[in-house]
């Protein structure tokens, strides 16, 4: 018979109860001070507008994801089911992104060819959804890492005299801090200002996120949104995107995890899924099934066995500089928290960060869009471990974002004045060396952007030396606007010298004059050993469409000088005539040298 009274719960339930309350997390009501929304809303328009627009698509992921877009909305009918380059199936990662942009295209590039000459308007229209993706990740990461950040196991050690913040007021710090985390991330900062799939996969990821932080309080409506959200995912990027999501989401839901009491609500979520990809896969098999086999074939190519030189590759090297500044944080927090690993505010991030990860090892050729998977949960872990640090820890995080950026402004300030007046002449010598061939021009509008930036930037240094906050957002505050800051200065002063080095523009308009020039009636143009981004870049810019018939005379071959000057490039003897020769202007070693070639009749 229990010494205890019916009423009052046993010793171990009380203890437990106790234990609970213990969490690593030291935070009083001054250190949850409200960030200003102002603020925060200025800082995500700034981050996502500069460098989306007024620029060219550089090669490679950038540009073919546009033209495959382009080619969906002007030539419809199975493109959007099947999306292609032109004439090339495009047989690889998923339609989401496509169906998006050649939507946009179809929608707004009318508006823009008013005051936009082509393809520039065509080019700004499929840019919009970034604006959606964007969105949608800002608001899942937020919400998401409130409904976390609120619950009871994730709340800070009580005070002895009270002065803790609110479950409320802590969950809204600990989301602020998620989202600038986020926009801190060095890895995904160009990568979201892609016309690629990338952004769209870490959009549905975050809300794959946000669906499984809302089933732990509303099934229903976290079971409808898992279901649309994972379903994007595949849809977004293939087995590659949506593999590693659906390990946690399974993970979570396991016996004794966050999901399991909500399981038969997130099975629902899942089916829900595999209806919504069977809409699209069935009527895309139907309607071109060696289509539909090569998509699958490239999803199971893009796996293999983990080897030696994946195991000690460039993943090591490559994501820490990706996911900086978030990873040093996001394994304190695993640190701090691991006597709450199984907490919901700890466990679904650290799955979410966990699978991404474990399938980098078994995937061919990981990169960046892989990498991407990281991006969120890390930075949602991270925000986590900040109230567990110390006031010294949290201190140098401002420190360093101050030194660092400031050096960093300063020597893209540096470097824009040398480009424009060669002073110093040092650094206007290697400067030249990379660009040569650029004439340097000054956009004022461009100038006056970057001037504002510098000066809203000393400003946030200034305020954070004299007032001294006391709100534990503030180290987050300063590194994100700092590297806000690097990148407006980055697509405002630099955009024309990276479009001069990195776009296929000019070479472009010269083949397409040289093909002009050459062609007769019913003959064609083919390619040899054209890499996939250059052929995308000659159908954004001018249309050119290679056909896949060897009938075809002319021919567009894609060389290096070394090769041509050996003899071991194709069509080096006389079996062929040098029509035109091209390369871009930056390309000083000759890396990629394009030829036009009439075939001789045999």
């Amino acid at each position: 018979m229990s010494v205890f009274p019916a009423n009052q719960r046993s010793l171990p339930v009380l203890v437990a109860q106790f234990a609970s309350r213990l969490t690593p997390a030291r935070l009083t009501t001054q250190a949850s001070a409200v960030l200003s929304r102002r603020f925060l809303f200025v800082l995500a328009l700034v981050y996502i507008f500069a460098g989306l627009f007024f620029r060219d698509p550089w090669k490679s992921d950038d540009v073919a994801g546009l033209a495959a877009m382009m080619t969906t909305a002007y030539e419809s009918g199975q493109t959007w089911l099947l999306p292609q380059l032109g004439q090339l199936a495009y047989a690889k990662n998923g339609p989401l992104p496509t169906w998006a942009g050649a939507l946009s295209i179809w929608l707004f590039s009318p508006l823009f060819e008013l005051f936009l000459p082509q393809p520039d308007a065509t080019i700004a229209a499929a840019r919009l959804p970034n604006l959606l993706w964007f969105g949608l990740i800002a608001y899942a990461v937020w919400y998401g890492s409130y409904l976390l950040g609120r619950r009871p196991e994730a709340q800070p050690l009580p005070l002895p005299f009270g002065g803790e913040p609110s479950p409320p007021d802590y969950g809204r710090m600990i989301a602020d801090a998620a989202l600038l985390l986020t926009l801190a991330t060095a890895g995904i900062m160009w990568r979201l200002h892609e016309t690629s799939e990338v952004p769209a996969l870490i959009a549905s990821q975050a809300m794959v996120f946000l669906a499984a932080a809302r089933l732990l309080s509303r099934p229903r409506t976290g079971a409808l949104l898992l279901g649309v959200a994972l379903a994007a995912t595949f849809l977004s990027r293939g087995l590659i995107g949506g593999l590693p999501v659906l390990a946690a989401v399974l993970c979570c839901a396991a016996p004794g995890l966050p999901l399991w009491p909500a399981r038969r609500w997130t099975l629902a979520g899942l089916l829900l899924a595999a209806g919504l990809l069977t809409l699209w896969w069935w009527p895309a098999y139907q309607a071109n099934p060696y289509w539909a086999q090569s998509w699958w074939h490239w999803n199971l190519n893009s796996f293999e066995w983990p080897s030696s030189e994946t195991l000690n590759g460039s993943i090591w090297r490559d994501l820490p500089w990706f996911l900086w500044p978030t990873w040093p944080f996001a394994l304190m927090a695993l640190w701090q928290w691991r006597m709450w690993i199984r907490a919901p505010h700890i466990w679904l991030p650290l799955m979410m960060l966990l699978w991404p990860l474990i399938t980098l090892w078994f995937l061919a050729d990981p990169f960046e869009p892989e990498y991407s998977l990281l991006a969120i949960p890390s930075a949602a872990l991270a925000a986590f471990a900040l109230p567990t640090l110390r006031r010294g820890v949290v201190n140098s995080l401002d420190w360093f974002a101050v030194m660092c950026f400031s050096l960093a402004c300063a020597t893209t300030w540096l470097g824009w004045i040398a480009l424009q007046t060669g002073w110093p002449s040092q650094i206007a010598r290697n400067i030249a060396r990379q660009t040569e061939g650029f004439n340097a021009q000054i956009s004022w509008l461009a100038f006056t952007l970057a001037a504002l930036g510098t000066l809203a930037w000393i400003l946030l240094v200034r305020w954070r030396l004299l007032s001294k906050p006391a709100a534990l957002w503030r180290g987050t505050v300063v590194y994100a606007g700092g590297i806000v800051l690097t990148w407006l200065l980055l697509a405002t002063l630099w955009m024309p010298a990276l479009d001069y080095a990195r776009s296929y523009r000019p070479v472009s308009r010269q083949l397409a004059q040289a093909i002009a020039q050459h062609l007769q009636p019913d003959d064609c143009v083919r390619a040899y050993d054209l890499g996939l981004g250059q052929r995308a870049s000659f159908l954004v810019f001018d249309q050119i469409d290679f056909s896949f018939g060897r009938q075809c005379s002319l021919v567009l071959q894609q060389t290096s000088q070394q090769n041509i000057e050996t003899g071991s490039a194709a069509f080096s003897n006389d079996s062929a005539r040098v029509l035109w020769v091209g390369k871009r202007g930056a390309d000083r070693k000759g890396q990629e040298i394009f030829r036009l070639l009439r075939l001789n009749q045999p």
